[in-house]
Parts: structure tokens; C-alpha cells; sequence
């Protein structure tokens, strides 16, 4: 397995999915119905929330010039969540009750629309200042 991958963190299988739904998305410009499939199996309903939010371009990749990055993703409810995609976090209270509390998911459909939006190629791209960057962090921060 690769170390770059974006989702180092996440368990091996779900590495290889993602890796394999790339593989598949180079080829072919499509992801495949068996890997919808295992996406399902592995992620629930939250696989099909996911794709809703990839498939209306809500994850944004914003970026400074320094190299630091972030994702903000748009919810279905109108929110918007701050995830970090190279630590496995999203400031969403799904992913803090279930995934961290509970650990009854592996993560929630933010951070995994960010993962399925890399592979897919389907990101929005948003460039800002380092200053600003750090703004959007800590107002987040105040408001969590």
C-alpha cells in the first residue's frame, strides 16, 4: 500500500476500495457497480449520502500558499463542515459521537465525500492566503 494515499489512516480495506475506484475512474471516467456495492457494505447508508454530496460538487479543496490545505464540505443541512483529510477529522457531531465516541463507524459522509470526491476528480478548488486560511480555522474553532 502506498504511503501517499489521502486516507492513510483509514483501515487497509477501505485503502484498497478507494485505490481500486481510482484505478477504475482513470480507466474508464466511471466508478464501477461492484464498487458501489462495497461501498454500501462497508459504509451504510452514509456511502449514499457521500455520493450525493460528491455528485453536487459540495467538497471544496482550499488551499494556501504555504501548502497547507483543507476540505469544507457542504452538508445536506445547509452547514458547513471543516475536514482534514490527512489526519481522518471532520468538525461534524457525526463524526464526533459516532466515530470517535462510539466507534460504530469508520468515519462520517463528509469526510468520506472528500475521499470519494479525490478519487472521482470531482473537487471544487478554492485558493487563499495563508492569513485567510488561518482565519477560516479559528473561526471554526469559536464556533465549535
Amino acid at each position: 500500500m502506498a504511503g501517499a494515499s489521502p486516507a492513510a489512516t483509514l483501515p487497509a480495506v477501505v485503502e484498497e476500495l478507494l485505490s481500486e475506484m481510482a484505478a477504475a475512474v482513470r480507466e474508464s471516467a466511471r466508478v464501477p457497480d461492484e464498487h458501489l456495492l462495497l461501498l454500501k457494505f462497508v459504509f451504510g447508508s452514509s456511502a449514499l449520502q457521500a455520493l450525493d454530496l460528491v455528485d453536487r460538487q459540495s467538497v471544496t479543496l482550499i488551499s494556501s500558499p504555504s501548502g497547507r490545505h483543507v476540505y469544507q464540505v457542504l452538508g445536506s443541512s445547509g452547514k458547513t463542515y471543516t475536514c482534514l483529510a490527512s489526519c481522518h477529522y471532520c468538525s461534524c457531531p457525526a463524526f464526533a459521537f459516532s466515530v470517535l465516541r462510539k466507534s460504530d463507524s469508520l468515519l462520517c459522509k463528509h469526510l468520506l465525500a472528500v475521499y470519494l470526491s479525490q478519487v472521482m476528480g470531482n473537487c471544487q478548488q478554492l485558493s487563499v492566503s495563508d492569513k485567510q486560511l488561518t482565519d477560516m480555522l479559528l473561526m471554526k474553532k469559536q464556533e465549535a
